[in-house]
């Protein structure tokens, strides 16, 4: 199974809670950190509605 680096590279100030609340289920606090997530569905998801605030890498396992 394949994994997603998930990088917060834009800031959180000024969005609406639902954006910000959707970063911080996926892990990310703090600009330019990063987390490692599998590559599931509800995980793609997430990363679609935060699309513009993210950068997405695919790792192989």
């Amino acid at each position: 199974m394949s994994k997603l680096k998930i990088t917060l590279t834009r800031s959180l100030i000024g969005r609406p809670e639902d954006q910000r609340a959707t970063v911080k289920a996926l892990g990310l606090k703090k600009t330019n950190t990063f987390v490692t997530q599998d590559d599931t569905p509800v995980i793609r998801g997430m990363v679609r509605k935060v699309e513009h605030l993210v950068t997405v890498e695919e790792i192989q396992d």
